[in-house]
């Protein structure tokens, strides 16, 4: 028997107003019958870690950035999608002029450039204080409206599409390569782990999970 894999967005689906103990039990008894079950999700490395162990969830892998970097559930990066670093002051300062307040960037570990807050922790920046940055895999923002998001999504994708796949989630926008998005980071992930297309099953809720609900046997 062949090993199924699903994988769930989080946020809204997983996690729809908390993950109840029927949610759970479903993924332990999918487990358990030698089948794996993670998360692939829009949200940074180490806020899906953190989130994965604040659940105090049992799962095989984690996929951030929208598939971008392909975790294990310790922390191990298995592979991580990286774009040249010279369109992230570019971009950076297109977002900034559309009126975003800050930006978070995965390099390796998160980085948030947050131009309003004096009190800085040790990954908050300002676009001045940002350290040089080799590669970026992601960044995300977020604007007060989906209809502002879906606004700026557009004018990036006019002016960056030939690198830069903007993602709209909502009123967030997640930005990275402009081959990236949750199907593609799961072919990735199926050559890891030895896995084949017809294996996998995923689930999701928003625009930015449309590739992967498209391209594998999907819900939604």
């Amino acid at each position: 028997k062949n090993m199924k894999i699903i994988a769930s967005d989080y946020d809204g689906t997983l996690n729809h107003k908390g993950i109840d103990d029927k949610k759970r039990e479903t993924i332990k008894k999918w487990r358990e019958k030698g089948n794996k079950f993670g998360i692939v999700s829009g949200r940074m490395a180490d806020d899906l870690l953190r989130i994965y162990k604040k659940d105090e969830l049992e799962l095989d892998f984690l996929l951030a950035c929208n598939g971008a970097v392909i975790l294990t559930t310790d922390g191990k990066i298995l592979k991580e999608d990286k774009i040249d670093n010279t369109v992230l002051k570019p971009l950076l300062d297109f977002l900034f002029s559309c009126g975003v307040t800050w930006a978070a960037i995965q390099s390796g570990r998160s980085y948030v450039i947050d131009e309003d807050d004096n009190e800085r922790f040790d990954y908050e920046f300002t676009r001045e204080t940002l350290p040089e940055l080799k590669y970026f895999s992601q960044v995300s923002t977020i604007f007060p409206d989906n209809e502002k998001a879906e606004e700026v999504t557009n004018a990036v994708k006019e002016k960056f599409g030939d690198v830069l796949n903007p993602l709209q989630n909502g009123r967030c926008i997640d930005i990275v390569s402009a081959t990236m998005n949750k199907a593609r980071g799961l072919y990735d992930y199926l050559k890891i782990v030895g896995g084949k297309y017809e294996d996998m099953i995923t689930v999701g809720d928003n625009i930015n999970d449309t590739h992967m609900i498209k391209e594998f046997r999907s819900y939604a």
